[in-house]
């Protein structure tokens, strides 16, 4: 093994790290800088600072990153729509926010390389390493997964026995985990068969299932300028504070359960539960908003650079030319896209009950089926025979073959 002086380590606290600094001291013989990046994990960071110390970290950072991911990454992805396969990017868009600042850290530190405990069979390996190659390209990246003789969870759980590390999680308890201001991913044992029906009752924490949501429905208003969420039921929100509270409307009535199997990068299915109820509801009201302010051209081209833009937060390329070009495209189509957008959230349902913008293309004259005196009903009847033109020609031509064979 090549070996290094000082590696600076992305940790979690969470099983995979928990080990990996005393095998990086076993293997290496370095010093472990560990970085902890905070973007809303609550109280998984409790304690956290004393666990690293004691497993062999010399020191431990964490970094509030709460307020740059809402605004640099969440904010831009709510903006464009951006999702992939209806999964609402909530571990993808962490991972850069966290890598780039761990490059941060690590050059400060002068630290020979960065070790992240990401699994050789997942996406976070890529998301974290292209985040390090845009920043820093000549650090090198250790990742204990494709190295050690370790094979499993339990495997990890067993050397964490030997070594006395503790840990938050029990071998019935074993669900590979990633919590954060937007969502809550589930994966793992019982989850990985598709077939079984998921263990809400057991595995919920930011909310409770739709059957378990109040019998009385809840209205909320959101108000947005220029795409982005800024007012609550009137009340001016930042960011963090916007998703913090929506998160609990969301919560309570059942909101945002995703249970899929997606396509991951590495060519491999993977059945996966997402708890996203804040974001559920802003992705909605957003969209909603859209309908009124953004014309039909734009509004579909749009949609496809939104399957783009998912794909590529997704896979990891957030720090590319094309993300960023896609970036000042959406900025321009959120010009007018402001207003209030109302909603009605019961048992897991979010129901539509009013929009209105000071941008609206929608004219409630033109599109009314009464009288109106700027449309002329009867000009209808030149726009079907010109739209039409190919349809009857082609059948005409089709006919006079028929004929004449």
């Amino acid at each position: 093994m090549k070996q290094y002086k000082k590696v600076v380590l992305a940790y979690s606290g969470g099983l995979d790290t928990s080990i990996i600094i005393p095998w990086l001291k076993e293997n290496y013989g370095c010093e472990v800088v560990a970085v902890s990046g905070d973007v809303g994990q609550g109280t998984e960071l409790d304690g956290l600072e004393e666990k690293a110390i004691k497993t062999g970290a010399s020191k431990l950072y964490i970094e509030d990153l709460n307020k740059v991911f809402v605004e640099e990454y969440i904010w831009p992805c709510l903006k464009a729509g951006a999702k992939y396969e209806e999964y609402l990017l909530g571990t993808s868009f962490a991972r850069p926010a966290i890598a780039k600042r761990i490059v941060e850290i690590a050059k400060a530190e002068g630290a020979d390389a960065i070790c992240h405990g990401c699994t050789g069979k997942g996406n976070d390996q890529v998301r974290f390493e292209l985040t390090i190659k845009a920043f820093a390209p000549e650090l090198d990246v250790i990742a204990p997964w494709r190295t050690w003789d370790l094979k499993s969870r339990e495997d990890e759980i067993s050397y964490a026995e030997e070594r006395n590390i503790p840990l938050k999680i029990t071998r019935e308890t074993n669900y590979s985990k990633d919590k954060n201001l937007w969502h809550l991913s589930h994966e793992g044992l019982d989850l990985e068969d598709p077939a079984n029906e998921p263990m809400y009752d057991k595995i919920l924490e930011m909310g409770v299932s739709p059957e378990m949501a109040p019998d009385k429905p809840e209205y909320i208003t959101i108000t947005f300028e220029k795409g982005i969420p800024v007012k609550l039921n009137g009340e001016e929100l930042d960011g963090v504070t916007m998703i913090e509270k929506l998160n609990e409307y969301g919560g309570r009535n059942g909101i945002g359960i995703l249970d899929i199997v997606e396509n991951r990068l590495v060519g491999m299915k993977s059945r996966g539960v997402y708890e996203t109820p804040g974001g559920t509801i802003l992705y909605h009201a957003h969209q909603v908003l859209e309908t009124i302010c953004i014309d039909k051209e734009t509004a579909h081209f749009k949609s496809i650079v939104a399957q783009k833009m998912g794909e590529l937060v997704y896979n990891g390329q957030w720090f590319t030319p094309l993300t960023e070009a896609i970036c000042a495209f959406v900025d321009k189509t959120q010009e007018t896209v402001s207003g209030d957008v109302k909603l009605k959230l019961y048992k897991g349902n979010i129901i539509n009950a009013g929009v209105k913008s000071p941008y609206t293309l929608y004219d409630d004259i033109t599109a009314s089926f009464g009288e109106d005196e700027d449309y002329n009903q009867a000009d209808s009847a030149g726009f079907i025979n010109l739209f039409g033109l190919p349809i009857k020609i082609k059948a005409m031509l089709d006919n006079k073959r028929e004929n004449n064979n």
